[in-house]
């Protein structure tokens, strides 16, 4: 069943929403409206992307109408360097959203995947563009299954509450509402507000054994520094700040 746009309009009305039913990335779109002079806030959501782009170039799975598809444009006081607080901003947002509209608890994985369990439920891309950040988010909701040999396996809210349809709209406002507060923190309270509340719902953020994805580095996580990156104590002892790529939980073979 498509969203009910005319109901999430009527209910955000300080929002340019642009729908559409296909589209290659809401990312892509995005962006083109960003250079058009679209304003801050401005949301793309389609019902299916034929090209969904995750974290280092890898693929979105889209399913028609099963899911969120969505890109937002945020004007937030970050820079270049603090651009991982962005991040943090958007998997806060997306969980609390999450148990909001469906009373499903998340977890948070450095830097942007939300997972219940060991399974992925939602991920999260940021592009920084002048002032501008593009922020892309992907939530499964009503997937019944998945292909086999995902890097990271995935699940769906459905499959989570056991089998039961969950309405988009209200995940979609719940989403754009949480938002809206993460931000405003982000706004008054600074970047210490924003790594304050991740430290508190992320089992990944401290003492966690973990596996860097790019390097292969391992040790235990040892929290954030001051810019969202995430500190690990190295098997060597040293304690390194990791700048890019993910994490994985580092299991015994």
């Amino acid at each position: 069943m498509q969203l009910d746009l005319a109901r999430i309009r009527n209910l955000r009305p300080q929002q340019q929403i642009h729908y559409l039913p296909s589209v290659g990335s809401t990312m892509t779109e995005a962006a083109r409206l960003l250079a058009e002079g679209a304003p801050h806030g401005t949301l793309v959501i389609a019902e299916q992307q034929t090209a969904g782009i995750g974290r280092l170039g890898r693929s979105w799975i889209s399913e028609p109408q099963a899911g969120l598809y969505l890109s937002v444009l945020l004007r937030l006081p970050l820079s270049p360097a603090n651009l991982p607080i962005a991040s943090l901003v958007l998997g806060l947002a997306t969980a609390e959203a999450i148990h909001k509209a469906t009373h499903v608890a998340c977890d948070l994985r450095w830097p942007n995947d939300v997972l219940i369990g060991e399974r992925k439920v939602a991920g999260i891309l940021t592009h920084l563009v002048e002032n501008f950040i593009i922020a892309g988010i992907g939530i499964n909701v009503n997937q019944t299954s998945f292909p086999a040999g995902l890097r990271t396996p995935a699940t769906s809210l459905r499959m989570e509450s056991n089998g039961r349809v969950q309405a988009r709209e209200e995940l979609l406002l719940a989403l754009l509402e949480s938002l809206d507060g993460f931000c405003s923190t982000l706004q008054t309270k600074g970047s210490s507000g924003i790594l304050r509340a991740f430290m508190s719902s992320s089992s990944y953020a401290m003492n966690r054994r973990v596996i860097v994805e790019e390097g292969g580095l391992k040790g235990l996580t040892a929290g954030l520094d001051e810019n969202g990156f995430l500190l690990l104590r190295s098997d060597t002892g040293r304690m390194e700040r990791i700048a890019s790529g993910g994490i994985r939980p580092d299991r015994p073979v």
